[in-house]
């Protein structure tokens, strides 16, 4: 009896530390993760935190499977397309995600009232809240405008995504023992939101219809907002002008180039040289303010970053330079006269050349007369005032361009007929020639 109440206290013993240990791992399961959260929280401050799961769990993640189901069903029931249709209207709503490293390049380079992440989260749940309300709120609504709803919510899911992105890969730098636990918090958070999404979007497209869950969809978008409210950001009013950056203004002046290079071929090629040359040199001297503001700090005034007022001026300038510059060269190439080709374009471009080296020495002058320095500028907005000033000075000489119709010839006929009756003589003397030997030839 003794040695059996040993073993059944032993046997009991054995069942309560089971259980103990059972409630440890249990515990330890629950207060793991509680606690992982709260170290990244207390480390990477909890707006963050927060932020990651908004914009991976419930906008990409929660949100993603609720629009991919309910797009399905609301092309299918309410728009009535073809399933070939669908595809073709999906991949439009994509677009904005294929254009994701605009939106980074914006994140990065051009700070909203001093803010690089902050304004980008506003404008996409802004974005995202307008579109969703607009598709829910119109039972009739044209395809064209749907699909531009649609693809303006998806552009607010990718602006958001760009940005959490950035500041991901931002804390990683400043925490890079914490980096692989970034990527496990946006990993889950991704995960369980579209596990939890994709498990309901069936029941709420049955129970609401696809219009009642892109109504829902709007609620996602507000806690993006909110997540550009609650976000610890430093503000910098200062940026540093690196090497990247004058790449990135240069970027964007080219860009402005090739719109305007179209813009020109299919717009306005057809009009006359004069009326052209006027607005585009008028434009030129009008854009010259632009500069006149940055030196001003007039542009922080309105709230305009000294980057992305720089970028839109760099591109108006570029923009207007080639627009100027096109009916020139239209101009020029009619004007040649035959068979001087080379050496009219030549002249001119060395009119051209001179004209830039005469700019530069008189620019020069005017900023040795006003004292402008590298450290003083007190008096570089007049050499700029008058620089604008001398643009507008061509246009009293416009007169001298003639009104005609761009697609004719400008040449007398008497000029253009000049090689032609060069050549005439130098054929008719060969005729003249070749007849008189064969005459001779026949003599004989």
């Amino acid at each position: 009896m003794g040695e059996e109440s040993k073993l059944q206290i032993h046997s009991e013993e054995e069942v309560e530390e089971s259980e103990h240990n059972d409630r440890i791992c249990c515990s330890s399961m629950l207060c793991g993760p509680i606690n992982w959260f709260k170290m990244l929280a207390v480390e990477l401050h909890w707006s963050f935190v927060f932020g990651v799961v908004i914009v991976y769990g419930v906008s990409q993640g929660l949100g993603g499977a609720f629009s991919m189901i309910g797009t399905e069903y609301y092309m299918k029931d309410v728009q009535k397309v073809q399933p070939s249709e669908s595809q073709v209207y999906s991949g439009i709503t994509s677009i904005p995600w294929i254009v994701k490293p605009l939106w980074g390049l914006l994140t990065d380079v051009v700070p909203i009232l001093g803010y690089r992440r902050r304004p980008y989260f506003v404008f996409a749940g802004s974005l995202g809240v307008v579109s969703m309300l607009f598709l829910s709120l119109h039972k009739n609504l044209h395809i064209v405008f749907a699909l531009l709803s649609l693809t303006a919510g998806s552009a607010g899911v990718a602006i958001a995504d760009v940005t959490v992105d950035a500041c991901v890969a931002q804390n990683s730098g400043s925490h890079p023992s914490l980096a692989a636990d970034m990527q496990s918090l946006c990993s889950l958070s991704s995960s369980i939101g579209a596990l939890v999404g994709f498990s309901l979007s069936g029941t709420l497209v049955h129970l609401l219809g696809p219009m009642g869950v892109y109504g829902l969809l709007s609620i996602p978008a507000v806690l993006v907002f909110l997540v550009g409210v609650l976000l610890k950001e430093p503000q910098t009013y200062n940026f540093a002008y690196q090497q990247e950056s004058i790449g990135y203004i240069s970027a964007v002046g080219s860009a402005g180039s090739l719109l305007v290079t179209i813009l020109y071929q299919y717009g306005l090629k057809d009009y006359c040289f004069r009326d052209l040359l006027f607005w585009t040199q008028l434009l030129l001297g009008l854009s010259g303010m632009l500069d006149l503001l940055l030196v001003l700090r007039l542009n922080l005034k309105f709230g305009i970053p000294d980057y992305f007022f720089v970028a839109i001026d760099a591109s108006v300038s570029q923009m207007i330079g080639r627009l100027k510059w096109m009916p020139l060269l239209v101009l020029s190439s009619k004007l040649c006269p035959p068979g001087i080709e080379g050496t009219f374009f030549a002249l001119l471009m060395s009119i051209d050349n001179a004209g830039l080296l005469t700019s530069r020495w008189g620019g020069g002058f005017l900023l040795h007369v006003f004292k402008v320095t590298r450290t003083q500028f007190d008096n570089l907005w007049l050499a700029i005032l008058i620089r604008n000033i001398l643009r507008i000075a061509p246009l009293f000489v416009l007169f001298l361009v003639p009104k005609s119709d761009p697609n004719s010839s400008i040449l007398p006929d008497e000029v253009s007929d000049s090689k032609e009756n060069i050549e005439t003589p130098a054929t008719e003397n060969e005729n003249i020639e070749l007849v008189a030997l064969v005459h001779n030839m026949d003599s004989r």
